[in-house]
Formats: C-alpha cells, sequence, structure tokens
C-alpha cells in the first residue's frame, strides 16, 4: 500500500493515470456509438433514393429527372411540372429546398454551384459530371 502512495505522490504520475482512464472513456463511448450505428458517413445510394428524399420533402414530388453528384452527397430533382428541387446532406440527414429561380446558379466545367437564397441552406456545389451543362440550361427556364 505504502508503494502505490509513493507512486502516486510522484509529479505527474496522477496526471498519467486521469490521461489514460480519460482515453479509455473515450474509446468506450467511440465502440458504443459503432455499436449503435450513430453518425456514418450518409450519402444518396441512387437516383430512386433521391427521388424518395424529395417526396419525403415535398409530398407528391414524383421526380422525373435525377441529376446525382458524383460523391453521392447532393442532388437536383426535377418533376413534371418542371419544379427543380436541390437536395443536400446536412449532418446525418438530408435536407432539400425547391429552387425558384437560376439567379444563383453558376457552372464551371462539371460542377454546377447552387446558391437557393436561403442563408441557412446555403450554397452546395454539384459534381454532376458531362450532365451539369444540361442541368444548368434547364435552370434557366426557371423564373427569375
Amino acid at each position: 500500500m505504502k508503494a502505490v502512495q509513493a507512486l502516486l505522490a510522484q509529479p505527474g504520475v496522477l496526471l498519467v493515470l486521469k490521461t489514460l482512464a480519460s482515453l479509455v472513456g473515450v474509446l468506450l463511448v467511440v465502440q458504443l456509438a459503432r455499436w449503435m450505428n450513430l453518425g456514418g458517413d450518409v450519402r444518396i445510394r441512387d437516383e430512386d433514393h433521391a427521388g424518395a428524399l424529395a417526396d419525403e420533402a415535398m409530398c407528391g414530388f414524383v421526380p422525373v429527372a435525377v441529376g446525382l453528384d458524383k460523391a453521392r452527397i447532393g442532388a437536383l430533382v426535377r418533376d413534371a411540372q418542371g419544379r427543380v428541387m436541390l437536395i443536400r446532406r446536412h449532418g446525418s440527414h438530408f435536407a432539400a429546398r425547391l429552387l425558384e429561380n437560376h439567379a444563383g446558379v453558376r457552372l464551371d466545367q462539371h460542377f454546377l454551384t447552387v446558391a437557393t437564397g436561403d442563408s441557412r441552406f446555403g450554397t452546395v456545389t454539384l459534381n454532376l459530371g458531362p450532365e451539369a451543362q444540361a442541368w444548368a440550361a434547364s435552370l434557366r427556364r426557371l423564373e427569375g
């Protein structure tokens, strides 16, 4: 017992023990989060998933065209009425906004940057590959 007290009385030993205990605690929380499937890398699986996300955001929004970002973190979805919805990853979920005009759209080769005008939603840059030009041209048809 005296040996333990002598060891703990040395400067820095208690600090090392506290640090190790904290590290073990953090590793346990990480393992618990993995076990519960929390967080993770959420992506849009395919065009059908993007359509389902659009319908979830606006009931009855039936997609006829989907432009899916190469990294699958965002998409543009058009319905039969010509409305276009922008979908983007927001944490472990997805957020969507209906685009009302083309004022915030900028094309740079395969990248299409879209600003919704909603400061909470922000600006989104999508890598649509060769489809970027066609989507940019179609967005010019929106009012405004």
